[in-house]
């Protein structure tokens, strides 16, 4: 009798009318659509397609399996969702993984949410609830989010609206995109974490950026450890950029002189701006001969 129940709740008598070529429900508008949208109707694996869409791309196996495990030994919990593609014909919105874990056991059916949708909304649909309730690494949540600006034509903002997550989280996760793609893999495979990905997207050279995450590989370092050394590197560029724009900024007059008093001086001088005819001149000595000689050599005594 329990059993009897529990096939009535999981719509046998909609399965039924799927199957009946002259009862074919394609859109919102028809007979029995209100009845069949929402409702949980149990659909042969064999007429379910994965959508292209899905945004999940790595299926671990181990996971996979302890999920068939579960479902063998409790049954499937969540019903996946699909969409109506034509008769009796229907394609993954999102569950993938309760799908896949089905067939591994060798279900012939599986209880599911109907959806009649095109495809741009096929897509978001995809894209929106498996950010929502799927374990998805942060490139793979990046990815969609990128795919619901480019493909669905969302700004930032209605996005955030849609994921329900705050505009600036929603950024961060986008930025990671711009990591070197070995670095992105990294992240996706656990060898580093979003942490890690966040600090090294600040860092604008590639082959920088390779460098400290071969040294957060090799030295194991933390995220904070992460964080001060790529404030080293960027404080050690700044330096750099001022040292260059002083050099640069040298007057012609200036720039002319400075080889030549280092050649009679025969000591390496230093001349630094601070205005068009304005600066210093800076002599180095490390001896007490040899500030005897350079005084010699610039006043003769």
């Amino acid at each position: 009798m329990a059993k009897a129940t529990k096939k009535q709740a999981l719509g046998r008598g909609l399965s039924a009318l799927l199957k009946d070529p002259e009862n074919d429900i394609q859109s919102v508008s028809d007979k029995g659509a209100d009845q069949l949208v929402g409702s949980i109707v149990e659909l042969d694996m064999e007429s379910i397609e994965v959508n292209p869409h899905q945004p999940r791309t790595n299926f671990n196996d181990e996971a996979l399996e302890e999920l068939a495990t579960s479902i063998r030994e409790l049954g499937l919990i969540q019903p996946i969702t699909v969409r109506k593609l034509a008769y009796n014909r229907y394609q993954l919105v999102s569950g993938e993984r309760r799908y896949r874990a089905s067939q591994r056991i060798g279900l012939k059916q599986i209880p599911a949410y109907i959806r009649i949708a095109n495809d741009q909304e096929s897509l978001e649909m995809a894209l929106v609830e498996n950010i929502q309730r799927q374990d998805l690494d942060p490139v793979e949540i990046a990815l969609s989010y990128q795919r619901l600006i480019d493909e669905v034509g969302l700004t930032q903002e209605k996005l955030s609206e849609r994921v329900g997550k705050k505009r600036s989280t929603i950024t961060n996760y986008l930025r990671l995109l711009r990591l070197d793609p070995i670095i992105q893999t990294g992240m996706r495979d656990g060898f580093i974490s979003m942490g890690h990905g966040r600090t090294l997207v600040n860092v604008d050279s590639r082959a920088d950026q390779l460098e400290i995450y071969e040294r957060i590989l090799g030295e194991g370092l933390s995220v904070r450890q992460t964080e001060a050394l790529v404030r080293r590197l960027q404080e050690k560029a700044v330096e750099g950029k001022k040292a260059a724009r002083k050099t640069a900024a040298l007057p012609d007059f200036a720039e002319d002189g400075l080889e030549i008093l280092k050649a009679y001086l025969d000591a390496p001088i230093s001349i630094q701006a601070s205005g068009k005819e304005k600066g210093k001149i800076t002599i180095p000595f490390h001896s007490k001969e040899e500030f005897r000689r350079l005084k010699k050599r610039i006043t003769g005594a």
